[in-house]
């Protein structure tokens, strides 16, 4: 069996690293498409993070909205990125993939403001983890 607290660690070095990429990336004046989907990426893996810093053994689950579910069952601090969580899903296919839109490219389809509103969302997300965690050390 892992041992949990370091398959947390793990997790949570990835999402970080996925934050810092996003974090550049917004310097940039394009490629909101893929801001948006590894500012998913990165929410996904710190909820990961907690999850496995919880005990969870197997996680196969890439809706962040369900991640945060899970984690608020028994932490219902966790109810407070819900929201953010279910806008970042929307981000999981869409972005990457031009027949999960109706028409046009992924890259033409994104805003700025789509990948600003994404970035404030993984930030909120990425704080209540990273506090989450600490407190499990």
């Amino acid at each position: 069996m892992k041992n949990p607290l370091h398959e947390s660690e793990r997790w949570l070095d990835q999402a970080l690293n996925d934050w810092e990429f996003i974090q550049w990336l917004s310097l940039e004046k394009k490629f909101y498409d893929k801001g948006c989907f590894i500012a998913q990426q990165s929410a996904e893996k710190a909820l990961k993070a907690c999850l496995y810093a919880n005990g969870e053994r197997y996680i196969f689950i890439h809706s962040t909205f369900e991640l945060a579910s899970k984690l608020v069952d028994n932490f219902p601090n966790f109810r407070d990125i819900l929201d953010c969580a279910r806008r970042l899903d929307r981000f999981y296919i869409p972005t990457r993939y031009p027949d999960g839109l109706p028409g046009g490219a992924p890259y033409k389809q994104f805003s700025r403001e789509d990948f600003d509103n994404a970035l404030n969302d993984c930030a909120k997300i990425i704080e209540l983890t990273k506090n989450h965690l600490k407190d499990k050390k």
